[in-house]
């Protein structure tokens, strides 16, 4: 699977930066380094989006929950796009249009001094575990 990111200007990447990153894995767990600002972070390795939004850090899976294609970062809209539907995501995974029935699924994760741990074989979907999916962030 592939993430598309298409036409990021420098106006926006100031506004919103997107890197390509690299988690260490140990185990059932991948670690990252806390973001310093907000932006979007891709793991391709890992197929996980990590996102910093307005003090929260998120960690998403790459692919869109209706049908598991990729999904990308539309700066223009500053949301994530599915490649093959065109569902729509806020920052925060929340779904906002397009055929899938649900939010992004979000990992469970945890932070450790400077970095977020991530628990590769837990995550949560909106429409089966609300609650879970509501918890899964940490506060930076």
């Amino acid at each position: 699977m592939i993430v598309a990111l298409y036409g990021v200007s420098s106006a926006d990447a100031a506004s919103l930066p997107i890197s390509f990153i690299d988690g260490t894995q140990a185990g059932q767990d991948r670690r990252f380094p806390i973001p310093a600002a907000d932006g979007v972070n891709i793991d391709r390795s890992a197929q996980m989006i990590l996102v910093r939004f307005q003090g929260h850090v998120f960690v998403f899976a790459l692919s869109c929950p209706h049908q598991n294609y990729a999904v990308k970062w539309v700066e223009g809209d500053r949301r994530f796009h599915c490649t093959k539907h065109d569902s729509v995501y806020e920052e925060d995974g929340r779904h906002v249009s397009g055929r899938s029935t649900r939010n992004m699924d979000r990992y469970s994760i945890q932070r450790d001094g400077d970095s977020v741990v991530v628990d590769v074989h837990k995550w949560f979907e909106s429409d089966k575990d609300p609650n879970g999916w509501n918890a899964a962030f940490i506060a930076v």
